[in-house]
């Protein structure tokens, strides 16, 4: 079958085609997915565990069609239902090929409203701004909670004010203020240029940061927390000194009563269901994307890696 591989290592990494790779054939409980499309994530070339996979191929957002199932599986999924995924972060991607096997806590419905290359580009940002508010920021409990989303108008900041607001948050947008009237459509109350002179003392009483610029704008956020406390989540890259529990934040001693999170993602196919359902209502609203053919895969990834694109980048495997 046809896939995308990584030659080298971390610190000269080569993308590739190839049509040599064996089709997966599903085991136990698992589910074969025929491609359609595949989301691109730019800095998985530096990450350890592609390079442990003996295929290397890269690739965690997928969307296509059920092809087949392994002799266990008894879901609810069936053959040729159109599904979208998210492959572990820890097992090396494998989802820029022809076939992918999934398991049944990584792969959902897909949106109907939505092509599969729009479906391709959700997995990550939605998962990752799902799990940063419910999981790790404590959910929202009341309506009015006041969120901050920096990086507010990237992937996972979209998604971040998309879901916060739907949820009855008050959400606070921290970007570049050429996009602050699409932050607003998208459900922010308020719209605040990170080029502002000290623009955190204009945010007060936040009680969850969903940080995704890091460095200095992660360090001003601190200053935004509400006097009774509140949660700090950054998924910034790179990550603070504190990520992995390394060493305390040096904030936490003039806030001691601020929680401070870093993660990476976990697969679950129940948020994706819900994310579908949400993007079929109308309640939050898909990434643009700019989709290349399969045969141009190596200008996909260059393309992907560039800063400031302004949409995610996908391989369209069937077009």
């Amino acid at each position: 079958m046809r896939a995308v591989q990584v030659l080298g290592d971390t610190s000269s990494p080569e993308i590739v085609t190839t049509d040599s790779i064996p089709e997966p054939k599903p085991q136990g409980s698992e589910i074969l997915i025929r491609v359609h499309a595949a989301g691109i994530t730019g800095d998985e070339v530096f990450w350890p565990e592609l390079y442990n996979c003996p295929t290397r191929i890269p690739g965690h957002e997928i969307s296509g069609v059920i092809s087949a199932f392994g002799p266990e599986y008894d879901g609810p999924l069936i053959i040729n239902q159109d599904v979208f995924a998210f492959k572990s972060a820890g097992k090396g991607g494998q989802g820029q090929a022809e076939y992918v096997i999934g398991n049944a806590n990584e792969v959902a419905h897909k949106p109907v409203s939505i092509s599969h290359a729009q479906a391709a580009a959700l997995p990550i940002p939605v998962l990752t701004a799902w799990e940063a508010i419910f999981d790790h920021g404590g959910g929202i409990k009341e309506a009015g909670t006041r969120i901050l989303v920096t990086g507010a108008s990237g992937a996972v900041g979209r998604f971040a004010v998309q879901i916060a607001s739907s949820h009855g948050a008050y959400v606070i947008a921290l970007a570049s203020s050429r996009h602050h009237d699409t932050l607003k459509k998208l459900g922010a109350h308020e719209a605040i240029d990170y080029n502002t002179p000290r623009w955190e003392s204009r945010v007060k009483d936040v009680t969850l940061v969903v940080d995704t610029a890091g460095g200095d704008i992660l360090t001003k956020a601190w200053e935004t927390i509400s006097e009774n406390g509140g949660t700090i989540v950054t998924v910034a890259d790179p990550p603070p000194p504190w990520a992995f529990e390394r060493c305390q934040a040096a904030e936490s001693a003039k806030w001691p009563n601020v929680k401070y999170v870093y993660f990476i993602i976990s697969s679950n196919a129940e948020r994706l269901s819900k994310a579908a359902e949400m993007i079929d209502a109308g309640a939050i609203t898909p990434l643009d994307v700019k989709s290349f053919p399969f045969r141009e895969a190596e200008g996909a990834w260059s393309y992907a890696r560039q800063r400031g694109r302004g949409h995610k980048v996908v391989i369209d495997f069937v077009g």
